[in-house]
């Protein structure tokens, strides 16, 4: 089995949208295996990577960073995504943090790092903008020796 980890950006401009939607559609063309895909399921890319997986016919395994993760989504239709992705997953790791700060996301990011063959990064390549961010993570699997494949439309900045 073939597992994909996902991290990214909460925000995703539409001047980047299709490109990230292409590209993680390509990230997940995987000929000749059974894919996994592993993602905390936060607003953003990793809702969006989840949602293509899942129609690709990939296994979801979600990563909960906390106890009270659903707090965390402020939109009513974003907690609505987040429930039906988390009960179409065919499998789920909580992990033991009792609240969503930037110390469980970290640990998610890290524990999909730690579990994937590759990780997928909806990146506009700056600096995290706090702990267990988009660019923390991609540094952490880069220090692993994880490929990591970077998809955002070059010159477009997120929000």
């Amino acid at each position: 089995m073939h597992r994909i980890g996902v991290t990214g950006h909460r925000s995703i401009p539409p001047a980047a949208y299709a490109q990230v939607y292409e590209g993680l559609c390509e990230a997940l063309r995987v000929s000749g295996e059974s894919l996994e895909a592993l993602s905390s399921l936060a607003v953003g890319a990793d809702q969006l990577f989840a949602q293509l997986a899942l129609a690709r016919g990939a296994r979801l395994t979600a990563v909960i960073p906390s106890d009270d993760y659903e707090k965390c989504f402020e939109e009513e239709e974003d907690l609505a995504r987040y429930l039906m992705l988390k009960s179409l997953a065919g499998r789920e790791v909580r992990l033991d943090h009792p609240h969503s700060t930037d110390e469980a996301y970290y640990a998610a990011g890290t524990w999909i790092a730690d579990h994937c063959d590759r990780l997928v990064a909806v990146w506009d390549g700056l600096p995290a903008r706090g702990l267990g961010g988009t660019g923390d993570i991609v540094t952490y699997a880069r220090a692993l020796g994880r490929p990591v494949t970077v998809i955002w439309r070059e010159g477009v900045r997120r929000d």
